[in-house]
């Protein structure tokens, strides 16, 4: 189980893209590439595919409570399941790392796409965590169209359950925990900021901001599947700049290493 101090990384599954790496980020150097490949090797697939992890965070709060920071690719019959690697493996990566999902006092959704929100319902269509409010952006739930499939797995029963808390900018969820607006991915989307004083480092927890190591190697590299590229470079750029300044670690959803170094941004030849 990878921890550092109060966050612990949960990994739901682990697959391969449905598009080449080239084509998933499209414009990005051989130097980029290059460095992307030292940063994380275990992303490079056969014949130029991308392999990649589907990981939450749980963070400790007091009383034996936790924070989630997304809900992964979830069951069989999720949204996620016309391209993820379902089902995912969080129910058991919670309970090997000693959480109940009656534990859970809070899931944050980075953003509503299905391989973050799969496990808001369990199999039968339940809420999976049943004690939990999930927060999200008003703008991220204000940007869904009724007719995704995460509006009737997510939106529609939370709401009816009184489980579904909508948020604007930044909010802090409470002492050490604070979500940042990093629109750009999608309109709504939000990192997660876990100020751990003396138990350790800070840890951003990036969502989808950063999904690859190519976009460590060089920030301006463009996903292709962003809603808006250039407001994702600026919260990407941002967000990096924010953690080398704190000294933070990045806990990443789809890189196959949970916790990385932001860039060295005093390095001869790095991005800055």
């Amino acid at each position: 189980m990878d921890r550092h101090g109060l966050v612990v990384a949960l990994l739901d599954a682990t697959g391969t893209f449905f598009e080449p790496a080239a084509t998933a980020f499209p414009g990005a150097d051989g130097a980029a590439w290059a460095r992307a490949a030292l940063l994380d090797p275990g992303a490079a697939g056969p014949g130029g595919s991308w392999r990649l992890d589907f990981r939450c965070f749980a963070v400790a709060r007091p009383g034996g409570r936790w924070v989630l920071v997304d809900a992964g690719v979830g069951p069989a019959d999720g949204p996620a399941a016309g391209w993820a690697p379902v089902p995912g493996r969080l129910p058991a990566a919670l309970a090997e790392a000693g959480v109940a999902p009656a534990d859970v006092e809070t899931v944050v959704l980075t953003h509503l796409h299905e391989d973050h929100a799969g496990w808001t319902s369990g199999p039968g269509g339940e809420p999976f965590f049943p004690a939990a409010r999930h927060v999200v952006q008003r703008a991220e739930v204000a940007a869904l169209d009724r007719a995704d499939p995460v509006w009737e797995w997510t939106v529609a029963p939370l709401r009816a359950t009184g489980q579904l808390h909508e948020v604007d900018g930044t909010h802090r969820l409470g002492t050490g925990i604070t979500l940042l607006p990093t629109p750009g991915h999608t309109p709504g989307h939000q990192s997660v900021l876990v100020e751990q004083g003396p138990a350790g480092r800070d840890v951003l927890v990036t969502g989808d901001v950063l999904v690859h190591a190519v976009q460590l190697a060089d920030p301006a590299v463009p996903y292709s599947h962003e809603r808006d590229r250039a407001a994702a470079r600026v919260s990407r750029e941002q967000l990096l700049a924010q953690a080398t300044r704190r000294g933070a670690l990045l806990a990443t959803a789809h890189l196959t290493s949970p916790f990385v170094e932001p860039p060295d941004t005093t390095e001869p030849g790095r991005p800055r």
